[in-house]
């Protein structure tokens, strides 16, 4: 009976980020068009474009994370048994939040660059 409903709220959880995520896109696209249409005034514009995000990848971050959270499990695989629940869980948030500095710093260096 739990693993129903456990399997219900995943499903759920999951469906609703992918409502999100495509929600997020298509708006993204549609600011983007009327942008380049000239369909807005200057103050949109200069909220839209030029953007951080434009001149550093955010896979980059991400990719970065999840090495973080694998090198958690792999730290977690390694130590006794009795206390790898704890350390692995542990070490990902003290590793994803390494993860998060160490893509500032390359983030924060390559937007200096750009801006050169």
């Amino acid at each position: 009976m739990e693993g129903e409903v456990a399997g219900a709220v995943i499903t759920g959880i999951v469906l609703v980020s992918v409502i999100v995520l495509i929600k997020l896109l298509s708006d993204n696209k549609i600011r983007s068009k009327l942008i380049d249409k000239g369909m807005v005034d200057e103050n949109v514009k200069f909220l839209y474009t030029d953007r951080f995000e434009y001149r550093v990848p955010s896979a980059l971050k991400w990719g970065i994370v999840l090495i973080g959270i694998g090198l958690a499990f792999l730290i977690g695989q390694l130590v006794p048994s009795d206390v790898s629940g704890e350390v692995t869980i542990g070490s990902m948030f003290i590793l994803a939040g390494l993860a998060l500095l160490v893509y500032y710093v390359i983030a924060k260096s390559m937007v200096n660059r750009s801006d050169k």
